[in-house]
């Protein structure tokens, strides 16, 4: 064919006038990576509810063209038959020799799962596997997921004024909205979660290390609202001694990702006391006293300690970038 000739397809577009648009749909077929994703589920003596909770995940994720699925069940020292239960439903199912504590079935599971995405949800029937395909989705833009609980879906009430004031100080230190610090249901990428893996505590707090630990880091979260069923069985948390190391484990976190939260507010107080008891004082007595001097210097020493630890937090996130 000669140079300014057209081929007959070349010359049937040119005759009708508009040119036609080219078909993606098979590209973007193409184009379309499914991810593998691990469903972690830790369980403490669940053997009346695991099965289902296990058999409820496999036909909620069965059919999602977008991922495929593994459920990693972790028993974290059962007396009973929660691994044969699992088992039975189809789950891969690994277990520790004696009950260590649901962060430490957490890191186990981070450890033994094969996906490239991990979702974590309870072994005692409180959430719903039809939020899975969603929040595996939401992946694709964010690198951590949260089912966030309404009020109804709390386990008592008094649980839920306590997670509303713990939603509030993780909002304050890390100035982005924490609607469900507490929340068990959260799906991440797994190469995020292993980066993170050993900050996290053995016991019932990783939700608001690993939350803390990624908002610090500057990786955008999701929080997506679920409707979270009433847990089957007996919780296995104690409000009182559980609820003392969860505020102490938060005041650790919070003094290891973002400590200039917890020291300004602190230098703050005695700064305050310092001055008022001075003015106190010298309308009173008319005199100055050394209470007050020391307030005031203790003022300048806090701030001081919470500016070097800051450099010390951002030092280490500087290191874990490299």
């Amino acid at each position: 064919m000669q140079l300014g000739e057209r081929s007959g397809s070349e010359a049937s577009v040119a005759g009708s006038g508009a040119l036609r648009e080219p078909d993606y749909s098979q590209s973007q077929a193409c184009r379309r990576r499914v991810r593998t994703v691990s469903i972690v589920i830790p369980a403490f003596e669940e053997e009346a509810v695991i099965g289902r909770t296990v058999r409820d995940v496999i036909e909620a994720t069965r059919d999602d063209p977008d991922a495929t699925y593994e459920v990693l069940v972790v028993d974290d020292g059962s007396s009973d038959l929660t691994y044969r239960r699992a088992l039975e439903a189809g789950a891969r199912v690994v277990s520790h020799p004696y009950n260590i504590g649901n962060g430490a079935a957490i890191k186990t599971g981070i450890r033994n799962a094969t996906g490239e995405s991990i979702v974590f949800m309870d072994g005692d029937g409180q959430h719903r596997a039809e939020s899975l395909p969603e929040m595996i989705r939401l992946l694709d833009d964010y690198h951590m997921v949260v089912g966030a609980r309404d009020r109804a879906g709390q386990a008592h009430w008094a649980r839920a004024i306590a997670n509303g004031v713990y939603n509030r100080f993780a909002t304050y230190v890390t100035s982005f909205k924490v609607e469900d610090l507490t929340s068990g249901f959260r799906a991440m990428r797994t190469a995020d979660l292993r980066r993170f893996t050993y900050l996290l505590p053995n016991k019932f707090s990783y939700p608001t290390t690993i939350t803390l630990a990624m908002l610090r880091a500057g990786f955008p979260v999701r929080y997506v609202p679920i409707n979270a069923a009433r847990r089957t069985g007996k919780s296995k948390i104690r409000p009182i001694q559980d609820g003392v190391r969860f505020l102490i484990i938060m005041m650790k976190i919070t003094t290891l990702f973002a400590p200039l939260r917890i020291f300004i507010p602190l230098a703050t107080t005695f700064l305050l006391a310092g001055v008022a008891y001075y003015a106190y004082t010298f309308l009173t007595e008319h005199r100055f006293t050394n209470m007050g001097l020391l307030l005031v210097v203790l003022s300048f020493l806090t701030f001081s300690l919470g500016l070097i630890s800051e450099q010390v937090a951002q030092l280490r996130y500087d290191r874990s970038e490299d």
